[in-house]
C-alpha cells in the first residue's frame, strides 16, 4: 500500500466547502478509505449524522473500527447512483446538509495488482469497482467492436491515437486473449508513437476502459440531480474530479442548475420548477504546491462547490 493510501485530497477546502453544522446530516458518497469521513465526523456534534457509501467491498471491509463504532456514522455498500434510494430508505430526502463526491480511484485500488487498475503492476485485467458485479475489462475487451473501442478510447481517454491503439488491441486479441494488465500495457506501448509524453503511454487507455467498464460517467450524471433532490435549502454539494470528462459534466450540471432556462431569463416571475436550484460557491479549487508534493494524486484534482437555493 502506498504512503498516500489514507491521504484525503483537498481536505481543507472540502471541509470549508461543506460548511459543516455540528448537528447536520452529511453524505460521503465515495467513502474509499474513510479519510474525508473521519474529518467530517470530527466536526460533527453528538446529534450530527454521516452516511457514507461505497460499492467496493474492500472499502467496506477495511473501514476503520473507530468509524464503525461511532453511533453518528453509517456505512452503506452500494453505488452513489443509488443515492436517492439510500437516503429515501432513511426518510432523509430534503434533509441532507451536505454531500461530498470524490471521483478518483483510491490509492489502495491502484496499488493492488489483483484489481487490474494499474498498468504498472501486472495482474488480472479486471478494473471493476465492485468485483462482485459487472463485466471484467478482459471480457469487455474480448467482445467489444473495434469502432466502439476506438470511440471509448477517444471519448473517455481523450486518446489522440485511439484508432491505432484499437486496431492493435483487436489484432492482439485475435492471436491470444488479453487477460493481464501488463499484456494490455505492452500492446498500447508498442502501438503508440513515443514522443516524450510525461505520462505512461497506457494511462489514457486504462482510464478509458475503466470508465467504460464501470459506467462512471453515466453514474455521475445520475447522482448529480439526485443530490439536489435530497439536499435541504442551504445545503452544500462538493465534487472532486480528476479528469476533464468528469469535470465538464460537473461544471455543466452546476452551471445549468444555477440559472433559469434561457426563455425565462430576465423575467420577474419565473415558475418555481424553472427557478435556479443551485448557487455556485467560489471558483474551482485545486491543490496547493505543498499538497501536491505530499500527495501526487492531488495534482489533477479539481473541487467544485454549489449550494442549494
Amino acid at each position: 500500500m502506498s504512503s498516500n493510501a489514507h491521504v484525503p485530497v483537498l481536505l481543507g477546502p472540502v471541509l470549508e466547502g461543506l460548511n459543516i453544522k455540528p448537528d447536520g446530516c452529511y453524505v460521503d458518497g465515495t467513502f474509499g478509505r474513510g479519510g474525508h469521513s473521519k474529518e467530517i465526523l470530527r466536526q460533527l456534534g453528538e446529534n450530527g449524522r454521516l452516511i457514507a457509501i461505497d460499492r467496493d467491498p474492500a472499502a467496506i471491509a477495511n473501514a476503520p473500527e473507530s468509524l464503525l463504532q461511532d453511533p453518528r456514522f453509517e456505512l452503506v455498500r452500494g453505488s452513489f447512483a443509488q443515492l436517492e434510494s439510500i437516503i429515501g430508505e432513511r426518510n432523509l430526502v430534503g434533509q441532507v446538509d451536505g454531500l461530498l463526491f470524490d471521483l478518483g480511484v483510491s490509492s489502495p485500488q491502484l496499488d493492488e495488482a489483483g484489481r487490474g487498475f494499474s498498468f504498472r503492476r501486472d495482474g488480472p485485467l479486471d478494473m471493476r469497482m465492485d468485483p462482485d458485479s459487472g463485466t471484467p475489462a478482459s471480457d469487455w475487451l474480448a467482445s467489444v467492436e473495434e469502432r466502439d473501442l476506438k470511440y471509448v478510447l477517444r471519448q473517455f481517454g481523450e486518446e489522440t491515437h485511439a484508432a491505432r491503439i484499437a486496431r492493435a488491441i483487436v489484432e492482439a486479441r485475435d492471436r491470444a486473449p488479453i487477460s493481464r494488465t501488463a499484456q494490455l500495457a505492452r500492446i498500447v506501448e508498442e502501438a503508440k508513437p513515443q514522443r516524450g509524453e510525461k505520462i505512461h503511454p497506457a494511462t489514457k487507455t486504462f482510464q478509458a476502459i475503466r470508465i467504460a467498464v464501470n459506467g462512471e460517467l453515466e453514474q455521475l450524471d445520475a447522482v448529480l440531480q439526485q443530490a439536489v433532490t435530497v439536499m435541504r435549502e442551504g445545503a452544500r454539494l462538493c465534487v472532486i474530479s480528476f479528469h476533464s470528462l468528469e469535470d465538464r459534466i460537473v461544471k455543466r450540471f452546476m452551471r445549468d442548475a444555477s440559472r433559469e432556462p434561457e426563455q425565462y431569463r430576465g423575467m420577474p416571475d419565473i415558475p418555481e420548477e424553472y427557478r435556479p436550484q443551485l448557487a455556485l460557491i467560489g471558483k474551482p479549487v485545486t491543490a496547493s504546491d505543498d499538497e501536491i508534493d505530499a500527495n501526487r494524486r492531488a495534482r489533477s484534482a479539481r473541487l467544485r462547490i454549489a449550494e442549494k437555493t
